[in-house]
């Protein structure tokens, strides 16, 4: 069994395995350790991760990325329609989601941004499978702090779908905490002063300050803040808007016209950053952006900077806003922790070193800290390994309330009650008292709507609590409700149960003797006259019988995540048909060359002129077919070609196979005969020793054994034994 952890990126994916005593990332099938996170659509096939890359400026609209900041939105969400930016492809409403529509298999299809997820999630899945020669289940996926219940919903289904079971759905700055702190020797302990990090992590899309609490053997998250639209697409993108302006002025083009020509200069401006963070100034040049036109340019770091002035204030926004939800200041921050590829700029990590007043702290990989974060929590979760004990504790980051219907019973009774507040250690665990004569139903929803990215629906479940009936004499029965967050970030009331107030008599405990005093010298006897203890009776709450609960939240239905599943193992087959008819094409190919060298070479001489002519001519016919009416064909026809072939070839190859056989049999032979003979040498000459001896122990004088019976051996000679 493997131990998989998947940072799942906005723009790139990292996987990393527990093997070896450690943690390794995986590379994938053209050997880079992070995978595109993009899915795109063909006319025969899909494209997932880097088959996408390669495809996607020439079928831009159906290539989609931003996969996770679409997936449990809504196609009306703002922060859906902002995506469009990032995104050629037609976004539409899928089954109440947001997702998309595109051109596959010739036809236009709408698919689900859960169904995009669970896609990309399956090629990473086999990806992973081809490298540790093993298969993957369980999993440990990262997620942004900020994702809400529904968002995380759909996370699970979209692993369900892709045939993973997922441990656990992990925030991106937890992993990242996680990875420092488990490996961390020299921890202060459980009496002592913790360790405050903040960890700043600012990746493609997404800025995310945490502020972390380590003791020996534990975690604490204190506080969790982030601008859902600051990353380094933002740079590019503002890059890219100077150079739309430039080249307009200089070149008379203008690539916001142009989707192809804006999503070249947006890769270019990509590895300009990437450049600039290194050096004070450096070039861009792309061929044939537009119209033929060949454009250039120079960029400064200055002047980068001055494009990106907006962004840059916003920098400190997040890094307040933690320090102020922590309640602890600047000082008492012991150590300031950089993730993410952006925080490589220069501007960035001034700007942050200088909000905090202390040299920062780059003793993470910036690009796979949360993976190898994950990994190390899908190994604690995870029975295969034994890994030191290190306990996580994240929190909640939106309030939860549950409101209910008043009882007409009860007219002053309270109707909502916050559960879970923000800041409440995660996962937690609330029991919920009702009383109540009849069934009820209850709601959990967020509190502050407003905080909520975009525009998610704030509502999280409908929970109906059944069996619930007046008890005797019409009282009412004392319902509890188990609701718990999961280790995922999930509200669900597991469990319900009733329970009636019963009178028990419990023993009163007797003082020790030390606690005894003077005054109480007389009242020694404990016990009454018989010897029996003193008692007194309690009212004590006895659990009588259990309430079903039926629950409607975010998550898919049943039917349609089935429904989804089959449409994905469908394509699945598609891709892999696909696959294998590519794989037969390119090997009829390889075999025409491979034939028609080696007819004037190799079997030049097992051949006679009418063979070979007829062969060469059945090559040059397959060729033009190959190149023709066999650009595009089935599996079936290929390897009908390649028979075809084989069948005229074949009595000519064979005869060259004889030839080696028959040398491989004369060789082997040869070695056998020399083997022997040099066994036949060996053995003479041993023969011929052993008579060269006797000679000499025939003239040997009588009585010379007994006269050397018990002397040793003389070098060279051997004793005779008694």
């Amino acid at each position: 069994m493997s131990v998989i952890g998947i940072d799942l990126g906005a723009q790139s994916t990292k996987v990393g395995v527990a093997r070896n005593k450690g943690i390794d990332i995986l590379t994938n099938e053209v050997s880079n350790r992070s995978t595109p996170s993009l899915v795109g659509f063909g006319p025969k096939s899909r494209y997932l991760g880097e088959a996408a890359k390669t495809q996607e400026v020439s079928n831009l609209k159906n290539t989609v990325g931003s996969l996770k900041r679409l997936i449990g939105r809504t196609a009306s969400d703002p922060d859906v329609l902002a995506e469009q930016e990032y995104n050629t492809v037609a976004f539409c409403d899928v089954e109440g989601q947001a997702g998309v529509e595109v051109s596959y298999l010739g036809k236009k299809e709408k698919f689900s941004a859960t169904q995009l997820v669970a896609m990309y999630l399956n090629k990473i899945k086999h990806t992973a499978s081809h490298e540790i020669k093993l298969g993957v289940s369980d999993v440990v996926i990262s997620v942004p702090a900020w994702f809400t219940d529904v968002q995380r919903r759909a996370m699970l289904d979209a692993a369900d779908i892709a045939g993973l079971k997922a441990l656990r759905l992990i925030n991106d700055t937890t992993a990242i905490a996680l990875g420092y702190g488990i490996t961390k020797l020299d921890l202060p302990g459980p009496e002592e002063k913790p360790r405050r990090v903040a960890f700043v992590d600012i990746g493609a899309s997404n800025y995310t300050v945490s502020i972390v609490e380590f003791r020996k053997g534990e975690l604490n998250v204190k506080a969790t803040a982030w601008d859902r639209h600051f990353g380094g697409r933002n740079f590019d993108k503002a890059l890219t808007e100077h150079f739309a302006d430039e080249f307009k002025e200089k070149f008379k083009i203008d690539i916001r016209t142009n989707p192809k020509a804006w999503a070249r200069t947006l890769a270019a401006a990509e590895k300009l950053k990437k450049v600039l963070s290194a050096n004070a100034q450096a070039p861009l040049s792309i061929e044939s952006l537009m119209d033929d036109i060949d454009v250039r340019a120079m960029v400064k770091r200055e002047e980068m900077q001055d494009m990106v002035k907006p962004l840059l204030d916003r920098i400190s926004v997040p890094l307040e806003q933690a320090l102020a939800e922590a309640k602890l200041k600047v000082e008492d921050i012991d150590h300031i922790e950089m993730v993410g590829g952006c925080t490589r700029v220069p501007v960035i990590k001034e700007t942050v070193a200088n909000f905090f007043g202390k040299p920062l702290s780059f003793t993470l990989n910036q690009d796979e800290a949360i993976a190898r974060g994950c990994t190390f929590s899908c190994a604690i979760l995870s029975p295969v390994f034994r890994v030191r004990d290190f306990a996580v504790h994240d929190i909640v980051n939106y309030p939860i309330e549950f409101t209910w219907e008043q009882s007409p019973e009860i007219p002053d009774e309270d109707t909502s009650l916050t559960v879970f507040n923000k800041g409440n250690v995660l996962p937690s665990t609330k029991i919920l008292t009702f009383y109540r004569r009849q069934p009820f139903d209850l709601e959990a929803r967020y509190v502050k709507p407003e905080a909520l990215p975009g525009k998610v629906n704030p509502w999280i479940g409908r929970f109906s609590v059944k069996g619930v009936q007046a008890q005797e004499n019409n009282e009412f029965m004392i319902c509890k409700l188990k609701a718990r967050l999961n280790l995922h970030g999930i509200l669900n009331v597991e469990s319900g149960y009733y329970v009636e107030d019963v009178e028990v008599e419990e023993p009163i405990e007797e003082p020790k003797e030390g606690d005894k005093k003077d005054s109480d010298a007389m009242d020694t006897d404990a016990a009454n006259g018989d010897g029996e203890k003193k008692t007194r009776k309690v009212k004590k709450q006895v659990r009588k019988g259990e309430l079903p609960i039926s629950s409607g939240t975010g998550a898919l239905e049943e039917v349609t995540k089935n429904a989804w599943g089959e449409k994905e193992n469908a394509m699945i087959m598609e891709d892999k048909l696909v696959a294998d008819t590519d794989e037969k094409k390119n090997e009829l190919e390889a075999y025409i060359y491979e034939l028609r060298d080696k007819v004037e070479t190799t079997y030049a001489e097992f051949s006679s002129e009418e063979e070979k002519e007829k062969l060469r001519a059945k090559l040059t016919d397959s060729e033009d077919w190959l190149y023709e009416e066999g650009e595009d064909t089935t599996k079936a026809i290929y390897v009908s070609k390649m028979e075809e072939i084989r069948f005229i070839a074949g009595p000519i190859i064979q005869r060259y196979m004889d030839k080696i056989e028959a040398e491989r049999q004369a060789a082997l032979q040869a070695q056998q005969e020399a083997v022997a003979k040099k066994r036949a040498e060996q053995e003479a000459k041993r023969k011929a020793e052993e008579d060269a001896k006797k000679p000499a122990e025939a003239a040997k004088p009588e009585g010379a054994d007994a006269e050397m019976k018990d002397a040793p051996a003389a070098e060279g000679e051997v004793a005779d034994k008694e």
